[in-house]
């Protein structure tokens, strides 16, 4: 079954955990097995041998860089403009795998069908839609154009904590005027919305006055595990009306209650790929359809095999997830959907 992976941090892993993403999955461990700088070191599940092990053609890769001020303890760059190069590395790495093939952009309808047409016969070239992670390292507004000049897609204004644009996880308040600004130029600019991460008021705000395509590349249930990261079941009925698609991300933490970070094991909270449906088929409950629903895994977004389904050993295993999806009563319809077709039927109305 072909894949669509709607949230991936490949260059996040290469160049701050330092892997080399065209190394085996085998290598990239064996590199770090003596590392203890971060929890997943040893760990890692996704690698581009792996995605092509999976059948996975189209991904959803991001730029990440975050904005802190002195008071702040998150992990972060001391001004917009630094974190602004540090995506503008992580580009130059996305296109460095661009000259050696691995990745192929995908900024329009026909370099996306080009994709698709070619996949099957060559399953070497991933094709990538680039999208930013939280928007503080857009400087001013002509960086957001000079960003969509250069092949960004989609972009979430907010990531953890506070930001420039809009509040995110484990914060409060709206967007305020400068993410107000923010919208209308994305909407001018026809980039996607990406609605994770943005704490109920932004949420809110955003819903209110931002009137082009929106996402949510990797969200869970509230209604399943109660934290402010989820959505409650009105935000995603708001989402299913403004024609959204929900990518279900595989962090375990956000797939059961009670996980105890360092403690909980992905076996003990008996986390699987079932899990994931639960909160799948939660969300077509909602929707009363499969429409709206497909994969964003998060893999290796920050934490590895000590953290995600103790039946997936690599993002490989996301081919598993067919024959779950069978076993739940999904149709063979409903299963391309989720897959792969409910992303692509967006792409083809957002980018029409």
């Amino acid at each position: 079954m072909f894949i669509v992976d709607a949230h991936l941090d490949l260059s996040m892993n290469a160049l701050e955990w330092n892997r080399d993403l065209r190394s085996s999955i085998q290598e990239i461990n064996d590199r770090e097995r003596h590392l203890s700088d971060k929890p997943d070191r040893g760990l890692a599940t996704v690698s581009l041998e792996e995605l092509r092990k999976g059948n996975i053609g189209l991904i959803v890769a991001t730029q990440i860089a975050r904005f802190v001020d002195r008071n702040s303890s998150l992990p972060g760059w001391h001004s917009p403009e630094q974190a602004w190069a540090q995506t503008q590395g992580q580009l130059a790495y996305y296109k460095a795998l661009e000259r050696s093939n691995d990745l192929r952009p995908i900024r329009n309808l026909p370099e996306l069908y080009t994709q698709l047409a070619t996949w099957p016969t060559d399953q070497h070239t991933i094709g990538y839609i680039l999208s930013l992670e939280g928007a503080d390292s857009i400087v001013s507004l002509e960086y957001l154009e000079i960003a969509h000049e250069a092949g960004l897609r989609a972009l979430g204004p907010a990531h953890y904590g506070p930001g420039r644009y809009a509040q995110g996880t484990n914060a409060t308040g709206g967007m305020g005027p400068k993410g107000r600004e923010l919208l209308q130029k994305m909407q001018e600019l026809n980039i996607i919305l990406d609605a994770t991460h943005l704490c109920d008021d932004s949420f809110d705000e955003a819903m209110e006055h931002f009137d082009g395509h929106v996402w949510a590349s990797h969200h869970n249930c509230r209604a399943l595990v109660d934290h402010n990261r989820q959505f409650s079941d009105a935000q995603f009925k708001e989402l299913i009306r403004r024609g959204a698609v929900i990518g279900m991300p595989l962090d375990a933490w956000m797939m059961v209650p009670n996980w105890e970070r360092g403690k909980s094991t992905p076996k003990s909270m008996g986390v699987t790929l079932n899990t994931m449906i639960d909160h799948l088929s939660h969300i077509c409950d909602l929707a009363g359809n499969t429409n709206h629903v497909g994969m964003g895994t998060d893999l290796d977004g920050g934490f590895g095999k000590e953290q995600c389904p103790h039946d997936l050993e690599t993002i490989a295993d996301l081919q598993k997830i067919p024959d779950l999806l069978s076993k739940r009563g999904f149709s063979e319809d409903d299963i391309k959907k989720i897959c792969h077709q409910n992303w692509l039927n967006f792409l083809e109305k957002a980018w029409a």
